[in-house]
């Protein structure tokens, strides 16, 4: 049954806030997804204590917003998004993360959720600019964040800690005014 909580709808999918009854759906997609997140996430527990800390505690601070992209129709969820290190004052910016669920990808739900996720930072959050820092070989989360717009800016080396080791991160961004353009590119791509 779909919920009315959503912050925003597009054509098949909606976004709305991280909540306690995703704990379960979450963490069956999680470990379906396991083979296909680990290089990029590494292991995760999925224990309850661990579901409330780094979605429920972390996301009760001012610097952290946290998402789940949603089916329109059914409320499932396809995908996950985060903006993380919010700075105010004279940057107003935030880190964009996400994560998409094995069961669901290649279909363009993460491209229009995404989508969503980012005119609700530039919006209704009043961000000014966006970053996503993604590991180089990652081929189809760069192919993701090129077709919102994001452009490249460079090479963060051993930029964050991953299964025993710092993995280097191409550094990409996205400011409110790349987001108009962004938009008339990804409605013509129809979310591809």
């Amino acid at each position: 049954m779909p919920t009315t909580s959503h912050l925003l709808q597009g054509p098949r999918v909606a976004v709305r806030h991280v909540r306690r009854q995703d704990y379960d759906e979450l963490t069956a997609l999680a470990q379906d997804s396991a083979d296909m997140l680990h290089r990029w996430l590494g292991a995760r527990d999925h224990t309850e204590e661990a579901f409330d800390a780094y979605y429920l505690k972390r996301l009760e601070q001012p610097t952290h917003v946290g998402f789940v992209i949603c089916l329109r129709d059914t409320d499932a969820i396809v995908g996950g998004a985060n903006i993380n290190n919010i700075v105010r004052g004279a940057l107003q910016n935030g880190t964009l993360g996400y994560t998409a669920y094995a069961s669901t990808t290649g279909r363009g739900y993460m491209t229009e959720g995404l989508w969503l996720v980012i005119q609700h930072a530039f919006g209704e959050l009043g961000l000014h600019r966006l970053e996503a820092n993604i590991q180089p070989d990652n081929t189809a989360s760069l192919k993701l964040i090129q077709r919102l717009g994001f452009q490249r800016e460079g090479y963060s080396t051993a930029f964050q800690f991953i299964n025993g080791e710092w993995r280097d991160h191409e550094r990409w961004a996205l400011t409110a005014e790349m987001a108009g353009t962004a938009q008339q590119l990804t409605e013509q791509d129809q979310f591809a």
